[in-house]
């Protein structure tokens, strides 16, 4: 069972942004490689950050994409090969991590298993040598903020995994430390809890109100816990911004890709600007807005080499809009899939044109109203002002 990391206080000196905002954190050109008998392997590579005071980060991607050795060179685990991370104006690139005012909540809780939970909880103010009469008023104001109060004499073994993960938080709270590190901490809980546990993180950053950085592979905790996400792959940076622009603006194919479920659908598209702004991909043609057609010439895109991007939920069942429909934004589909969602549902259809052509298949989401069954066929009307549009060789996104 790992330890628990338990860090001291430094001094600190605030930074600011340009716009006034206090910087808590900075990582500056972050490079990890570690030695794979024999072989270098870069698992982070030139990561730049800057995290602000009390701000909620998540770091999201695949397994493999850098997060947590990323979270570990935070926290000293892991030493960068280059760069320096700065906490509070300090860097901190050579302290150990006892040397660091952090507190890391892990995946496994790391709780000591002959300790009771008050004891678990105080564990990191007895090793500073805090009065009696500190401690236990701090581990019952902790434990009472957490709804563990009437637990603090129970052993880890006698509580649920929800407990467990309390105890876990309580046990990096009490400290009050300038800045907490999750490694993926709900990973362990069924689902229902892992629900009811990102609730309870967000009641109690805002009381908290400390610098936050969560390491999560699940893209429904980015999106709900965090204030800005960092979406990483092959241990680097794909884009930083808040949940709401990450979503609608991916910087490129992979985000597009990564973050939404189900996955924004793809299309090997070519655009022609003779008349209006057409999109054609197999098996439909589209209008877009001309504002499109304008963007791309200042890209000086391949107009014959592109990639069309569209959520789910930009599609539409045709019969269901009042008033007339534009022929140039419809298409008929064959459905072959219905998935009844509850507040709507998604089909997997594939364009009337290409109907045998299984490669053809995406999804679609549309009203619960939609009176479609599998075989049928349904106009589906498209919101052409919510398409991407991705260059097929460096994959970014030429419309943001």
């Amino acid at each position: 069972m790992s330890e628990p990391v338990e860090t001291t206080a430094a001094d600190s000196v605030v930074e600011e942004t340009a716009d006034g905002r206090d910087v808590s954190l900075r990582l500056e050109h972050i490079t990890k490689v570690f030695d794979d008998d024999g072989e270098d392997v870069v698992a982070v590579d030139d990561v730049n950050l800057e995290i602000y005071d009390g701000e909620f980060i998540v770091l999201v991607g695949p397994s493999g994409c850098g997060k947590t050795t990323t979270l570990r060179t935070i926290a000293g685990l892991e030493s960068p090969t280059e760069g320096q991370i700065v906490i509070n104006g300090e860097d901190v690139s050579g302290q150990d991590p006892r040397e660091r005012d952090v507190a890391m909540v892990f995946q496994n809780y790391a709780l000591y298993p002959h300790k009771t939970v008050r004891e678990n909880i105080s564990f990191p103010l007895e090793i500073r040598k805090y009065p009696s009469d500190v401690i236990e008023e701090r581990v019952v104001d902790t434990a009472r903020m957490l709804g563990i109060g009437e637990l603090l004499d129970r052993r880890p073994s006698d509580l649920s995994g929800g407990q467990q993960q309390r105890v876990a938080l309580g046990r990096a709270i009490v400290r009050d430390p300038e800045l907490f590190l999750f490694d993926e901490p709900l990973s362990n809980l069924d689902a229902k809890l892992r629900i009811q546990m990102r609730t309870e993180l967000n009641k109690l950053h805002d009381r908290v109100g400390k610098t936050s950085v969560y390491v999560t592979h699940d893209q429904a905790e980015a999106m709900t816990l965090s204030d800005r996400v960092v979406v990483m792959n092959d241990g680097e940076v794909q884009q930083v911004d808040s949940p709401e622009v990450v979503y609608e603006r991916p910087a490129n194919r992979f985000v597009a890709g990564f973050i939404g479920e189900p996955p924004m659908n793809f299309f090997d598209a070519t655009v022609s600007l003779d008349d209006g702004v057409r999109v054609t991909a197999d098996g439909f043609d589209l209008a877009l807005p001309a504002s499109v057609g304008e963007t791309l010439r200042a890209h000086g895109a391949d107009l014959d080499r592109l990639e069309l991007g569209l959520r789910p939920e930009a599609f539409g069942d045709a019969a269901l809009v009042d008033g007339q429909v534009p022929a140039d934004r419809t298409f008929e589909a064959r459905v072959m899939v219905v998935e009844p969602m509850g507040p709507h549902k998604d089909l997997a259809v594939r364009p009337l044109a290409q109907e045998n052509d299984e490669t053809a298949e995406f999804t679609a989401r549309v009203a619960n109203d939609t009176a479609v069954e599998a075989g049928e066929t349904i106009r589906l009307v498209v919101e052409t002002d919510q398409a991407h549009l991705f260059d097929t060789a460096t994959g970014d996104n030429l419309l943001v």
